[in-house]
């Protein structure tokens, strides 16, 4: 980087945290270019999971989601991000363009870069206790400052998200094709720089309360309180948008950082749930039975409070900088 700009440790600094972001099973399709006055994101194709994610959507998603922790990082830093998304019509794996103006950082931002590195996606019971609606307005708030709807679910609504998952997970589970991205991405073994591993996957029932999560490769992580498999009172958050292109699929992924930030700064624990997105007809289903037709759906946000003698969860594992960061070429 030249004068005036943030020198390279501290754009590396800040891609590490960019690259905490969660992505459909820890894949993390990206990859970021550093050039003499900017940075550029793109979405990795070759991490792709065409069976569990066959509109790319879940990918668009997780790039987003790494794109917002950048610019949290950045704030954190001292420097405002300056995003042009989508800035090449004849590339449309380059997601963004990043520049950069100094600013003083606030607590605000400080306080969220601090939450990034202990944000995890949490996909055990939660407790009985039901999230506050004061904070649950302060996630819907975080999702609409990045120009993305949000709502919390209930009633009717949830009934018909519910039964939504259900029948994506029938379609799925039926596919060989997912079957074997399930296997290759989840429990994966010590070591691996990608992927969930056992060891933040539940042993036993996936069935929480009316929720039933995705059934992943045989885990290791132990449920605090099998009590709490009956009485979980997590809540489930859409985030949606007006249009289903990849600017908007981009801006829900920030807004999915956002709000998972917000809610582990809340303390609050939190899991995003794709599986109803991913199949074409439960997609539709959502739209319109959740959402009335009335937006497209690109995200659904499990939240809750976690058990109080909950075992800390381990840290994901993450590729090195030097495989997902290059240097562009200059003329």
């Amino acid at each position: 980087m030249n004068r005036g700009q943030p020198d390279e440790n501290t754009v590396r600094a800040a891609l590490a945290l960019a690259c905490r972001a969660p992505s459909v099973h820890n894949s993390q399709p990206w990859r970021w270019e550093i050039g003499a006055h900017s940075l550029h994101l793109y979405a990795d194709r070759t991490r792709a999971l065409p069976s569990i994610d066959p509109l790319g959507a879940d990918l668009t998603l997780s790039c987003g989601a790494a794109l917002h922790h950048l610019r949290v990082g950045l704030a954190a830093l001292g420097w405002k991000a300056v995003v042009h998304r989508l800035p090449n019509p004849g590339d449309p794996d380059h997601l963004a363009a990043i520049e950069f103006e100094a600013r003083e950082p606030a607590q605000p931002h400080i306080a969220l870069a601090a939450a990034i590195p202990r944000r995890r996606t949490d996909r055990r019971a939660y407790s009985s206790w039901q999230v506050p609606s004061g904070i649950m307005s302060q996630l819907v708030e975080r999702a609409r400052a990045e120009g993305v709807e949000a709502q919390e679910v209930m009633g009717k609504a949830r009934t018909e998200l519910l039964v939504a998952i259900a029948k994506a997970s029938i379609v799925q589970e039926s596919d060989p094709g997912y079957q074997a991205e399930i296997r290759e991405w989840t429990g994966v073994y010590p070591g691996a720089s990608a992927g969930v591993p056992a060891a933040n996957i539940p042993t036993g029932t996936r069935q929480y309360g009316d929720l039933r999560l995705r059934e992943f490769a045989p885990g290791e992580l132990r449920q605090a309180d099998s009590r709490l498999i009956s009485e979980d009172a997590g809540s489930l958050v859409v985030l949606s948008t007006s249009s289903d292109d990849e600017l908007s699929r981009l801006r829900a992924g920030e807004a999915a950082g956002a709000v998972l930030l917000e809610a582990t700064s809340a303390g609050l624990a939190s899991c995003p749930l794709s599986q109803p997105l991913e199949v074409v007809e439960t997609r539709e289903m959502v739209r319109d039975e959740v959402l009335g037709a009335s937006a497209c759906p690109q995200l659904v946000i499990r939240v809750g409070w976690g058990a109080f003698n909950a075992d800390p969860l381990p840290a994901t594992p993450r590729r090195p900088l030097i495989d997902v960061l290059t240097r562009q070429e200059q003329p």
